[in-house]
């Protein structure tokens, strides 16, 4: 039994202010205390809440062994439920039509709900959503910033009710709760389609006259959206964020628009989001501003490193769009590392699904103090999958078998050790731009790792540099040897301890890290 019947439900309020337009949410944003006018002429919001709130989400259900997330009951969610509809009633609301994905075959209705006194996030909701189709939302979020949920961690409760398709949103006012609370919910959609949702960006790049599909999974902050928009042989982003793979490597899109992070964001390493994040249209939050009116400043992180902005795809003014590819070529699997994970390594079946299942990398500014630069392991590099993690390693290596595509793990981190170690060396967006476009053109020359079974490149275009690709060589050079072997015996320990908590993962998966 859930919250509400998948119905469109609307629950009323004491002003319900329809679908307005993207002039009108400026407007109600303009008027909000935390707003600030930049010099770009677009508005920049401070929240009290600046990353996404994983410890107050929770799953609504009765079978909590179907989970790998956190649960509450039924009756528990009921309970929420009543109480941000008597809020709801008393507040000026908006409501918000639109669509997750434009491919005909996998149309997604949905709906966001939440106070005008939050309107930014409307407006942010705006420039991902695809234009509203008609009809009833199959996901609808319910969003009351200013409502708390005393009980739950920091008063704050995310509740996720998928059978109904409602989630309800308690005491944060940031956007990412809007935008992840409806991907989290289409994630089982897709799941249920016979797919694997995947956090990933995807891009197209030409060689000769051919165009490689190109998917790259990462936690956000790890340099997905770097990737997914640095350009190789006038490549186009397809999609930033999150996208659906099906049997045969077919891929759906889902947003019309990009949540960029724009702390360190530089006009010269980055000009497509430089260039769209300062337009009149884009919205940004927490992003480092003095005054009224005045610049911002993307490198200041006295508040957050986490600074943010949207804006929609068609403001980079090159964009393929998701329906016009073909299946998917390359997988990009993103691990910001410090120590001894290779610029890129080539992976074979199952160190492809093991990798993916491991989604080893170091925590953000995304996450929160909570995972901010500690090392984590999130299955596909997902947290917003609702149902068991298993099923994401499984479905991975059934989507591979379907179609065999190539699979590579890249660093976007260092090798060597951390931030201003005397023998650290920095995997920079110019390695990583060059190690994309070689696997696309099919330059590099591959040895297999003695420890780790997986290739390593002897040799790739434009990069001068063999210890960034062999991290071994470093440790060796520096007298190090006895520390790359403790690391990796306790790495091959971790990812062993890591998949005992996937009983029903395939032990095919479980063989390729022992």
């Amino acid at each position: 039994m859930t919250i509400e019947v998948r119905s469109g439900y609307i629950p009323e309020s004491h002003r319900l202010i329809e679908n307005p337009t993207a002039e009108a949410l400026r407007q109600l944003t303009a008027k909000m205390p935390n707003a600030r006018r930049t010099s770009y002429d677009n508005y920049n919001v401070q929240t009290r809440v600046d990353a996404r709130s994983t410890k107050s989400t929770y799953i609504v259900t009765d079978r909590p062994q179907e989970h790998t997330a956190q649960t509450v009951s039924t009756e528990e969610g009921r309970k929420w439920a009543r109480i941000q509809d008597d809020y709801i009633r008393g507040q000026e609301m908006i409501l918000l039509d639109g669509v997750i994905g434009n491919d005909p075959d996998f149309l997604t209705p949905a709906r966001l709900i939440i106070e005008a006194r939050n309107a930014n996030v409307a407006g942010m909701q705006r420039h991902l959503y695809y234009p509203p189709m008609g009809g009833q939302p199959e996901i609808t979020m319910i969003y009351t910033p200013n409502l708390t949920a005393p009980g739950y961690p920091n008063d704050r409760a995310i509740f996720v009710d998928l059978e109904a398709g409602i989630t309800r949103v308690f005491n944060s006012d940031y956007f990412g709760e809007s935008k992840k609370g409806g991907l989290r919910m289409w994630n089982k959609k897709v799941y249920d389609a016979g797919g694997l949702p995947m956090h990933a960006g995807c891009k197209v790049i030409p060689v000769g006259n051919q165009q490689r599909v190109v998917i790259i999974v990462g936690l956000s902050g790890t340099g997905k959206t770097t990737t997914t928009f640095t350009k190789q042989n006038n490549s186009k982003p397809v999609q930033d964020d999150f996208i659906a793979l099906m049997q045969g490597g077919k891929i759906y899109g889902t947003e019309n628009g990009c949540f960029a992070k724009t702390f360190g964001l530089d006009p010269k390493n980055e000009p497509t989001i430089y260039g769209a994040v300062t337009k009149r249209d884009a919205y940004l939050e927490n992003v480092s501003q003095k005054e009224d009116g005045g610049p911002v400043d993307f490198y200041d992180a006295s508040y957050t490193q986490n600074g943010r902005a949207t804006f929609e795809l068609a403001a980079l003014g090159w964009v393929e769009d998701a329906r016009k590819i073909g299946p998917a070529d390359v997988l990009l699997i993103l691990n910001r590392n410090e120590t001894i994970i290779p610029g890129v390594a080539k992976l074979d079946s199952e160190h492809a699904a093991a990798y993916f299942m491991l989604g080893e990398t170091q925590g953000t500014s995304a996450g929160g103090k909570d995972e901010m630069g500690k090392a984590l392991r999130v299955p596909g590099t997902n947290p917003f999958f609702p149902l068991r993690h298993e099923q994401q390693g499984n479905r991975f290596l059934e989507l591979h078998r379907s179609r065999p595509f190539e699979v590579y793990l890249m660093n976007t981190g260092r090798v060597g050790g951390p931030e201003g170690a005397a023998n650290s060396k920095k995997l920079t967006i110019e390695y990583s731009s060059a190690i994309v476009k070689a696997i696309a053109e099919g330059t590099i020359s591959w040895t297999r790792d003695p420890d780790f079974g997986y290739e390593v490149a002897e040799r790739v275009p434009e990069i001068d540099d063999i210890e960034v690709l062999q991290p071994r060589r470093l440790y060796e050079r520096t007298g190090r040897a006895d520390d790359y072997r403790s690391i990796v015996g306790r790495l091959k320990q971790e990812r062993v301890a890591e998949f005992q908590k996937y009983p029903g993962l395939d032990p095919g998966i479980l063989a390729a890290v022992r």
